[in-house]
């Protein structure tokens, strides 16, 4: 339904042909050679990996769990969560600059430029995560005694598990500047943890401890896998796109775009997976099992947001450097439209199931659905305002998201050093659910002071006098 109403024209309310009106005006939208039909493509492209993603990640950390039990599990998702955390930030923001920029020096044909960016965030990511391999192993070695000691060893296979995170989310934003949305998101999506799982199934297959090390290796070896499978094949095809030649690198200028955005979504990443660290931090791994499934259970709410995200990033750049104010606002309520409709029925269904759904994760698991509960109000409170976050970045306004989100980050963080210790894992999802309510209020204030935008599921992109003043 939500990209029915995207084409942004009146419907008719009644009559035999309202269907066929839908209809006809939704495909005309999905095979419009325009930035409207071809993000409209992506983000359905990018929503229905996202689905198959969820299905796969929801049975294999079901596999998981009953494999490993809950407090093997336990240390397994908790060291997972931060290796994917720190290896996304070790790109220092260079992964998604490639998306406000790559859409720009293609408008003008700059191709120099085009190949000087792709390299170069290859090359920083790879060598800014080594940096931090190293620096985590001599942390790891004098300061290995003042953490648990069931931590010290998988922390140490996740070490070498950091470039070539760095390496697949810098592909990734290679990807989605280009519009790739499958070559973008399967490989971290889909591929990744389908072979985690095989890799897992047959190391225990062949006589493997039952362990979050075992399990730590298998994700070693996936993350290996895909990511140079992934990096071949997106080097051929910007090959094929465009011609080799000399590259234009512009360091300075790249890096001082880089570092906001590494702020915003390291914010964004650390709101979204800090509730799982501190869990961690302060709970024993059972628990920490617990709250991680019901979690990714209600994850299934947010791959909406995210699917949408990765389809409207580079059309957000494309509008507003075309100063096209008009079609800036209305493209901007329909990306909130397409955030907040679907999230709300994949929300209700969850919770509907909630009960089996944990179930399925082993006995004790069903402790987490007050989780759920609370998680999907304040899944509901983000997904109101939509991709706000990049309607900001992409229209330059880097410096205001990462204040905003310095606020939510630390509400988020105190909330869960408060509420934690006091309520459990309960506290946590209280102080998640807090977070994205701070959130949402921070960003609709942001776009509608900075660009005129209302940006909220039940208003209008912009009031209607404005649209027509601009």
């Amino acid at each position: 339904m939500a990209l029915l109403q995207a084409s942004g024209k009146d419907l008719p309310d009644t009559g035999p042909g309202r269907l066929k009106s839908l209809l006809g005006r939704a495909y005309g939208l999905l095979t419009s050679d325009d930035g409207h039909g071809k993000a409209s493509r992506n983000a359905l492209i990018a929503f229905m990996i996202r689905v198959v993603s969820a299905a796969i990640a929801f049975i294999s950390q079901i596999v998981m769990a009953r494999m490993m039990g809950q407090h093997e599990y336990g240390i397994f998702v908790f060291v997972w969560v931060l290796v994917i955390l720190i290896g996304n930030l070790s790109c220092l923001g260079f992964h998604s600059a490639q998306i406000r920029f790559l859409p720009q020096f293609e408008a003008v044909n700059d191709v120099e430029r085009i190949r000087g960016l792709t390299a170069t965030a290859r090359i920083f990511a790879l060598l800014s995560s080594t940096g931090v391999l190293i620096a985590g192993a001599i942390a790891l070695h004098f300061c290995g005694g003042l953490i648990e000691a069931y931590y010290v060893m998988p922390l140490f296979i996740a070490l070498f598990i950091l470039p070539m995170i760095a390496l697949g989310d810098t592909m990734e934003g290679t990807a989605r500047a280009n519009s790739w949305a499958v070559v973008a998101l399967s490989p971290t999506y889909i591929i990744r943890p389908t072979l985690i799982l095989v890799f897992m199934l047959a190391a225990v297959w062949f006589g493997a401890a039952k362990t979050a090390e075992t399990a730590l290796v298998a994700g070693l070896a996936a993350t290996y896998v895909t990511t140079v499978g992934q990096f071949f094949n997106i080097t051929r095809r910007l090959h094929r796109r465009f011609e080799k030649g000399p590259a234009k690198v512009e360091f300075v200028p790249w890096f001082k775009v880089a570092v906001p955005i590494f702020f915003i979504e390291g914010f964004i990443f650390l709101l979204t997976n800090s509730d799982t660290v501190v869990t961690g931090i302060f709970l024993a791994p059972t628990e920490v099992a617990i709250y991680f499934a019901a979690s990714k259970t209600m994850a299934l709410v947010q791959f909406v947001y995210f699917s949408v995200k990765a389809a409207t990033a580079p059309h957000f750049s494309a509008l507003y450097a075309g100063d096209d104010r008009a079609a800036l606002a209305k493209f901007s309520g329909q990306s909130v439209r397409w955030v907040f409709w679907p999230s709300l029925f994949v929300g209700l269904m969850a919770l509907v199931l909630g009960d089996l759904l944990l179930g399925m994760f082993g006995e004790g698991f069903t402790a987490g659905y007050s989780v759920m509960v609370i998680l999907f109000c304040g899944i509901m409170c983000k997904a109101s305002v939509g991709p706000g976050e990049v309607l900001l970045t992409m229209a330059g306004e880097q410096a205001l998201c990462v204040k905003l989100y310095v606020v939510a980050l630390a509400a988020n963080i105190g909330l869960n050093v408060v509420l934690i210790p006091l309520y459990g894992i309960q506290g946590a999802a209280y102080a998640a659910a807090l977070a994205m309510l701070v959130e949402a209020v921070l960003l609709h204030v942001a776009v509608r002071r900075r660009l005129g935008i209302t940006l909220f599921a039940f208003a209008q992109p912009v009031p209607r006098t404005r649209i027509e003043e601009v």
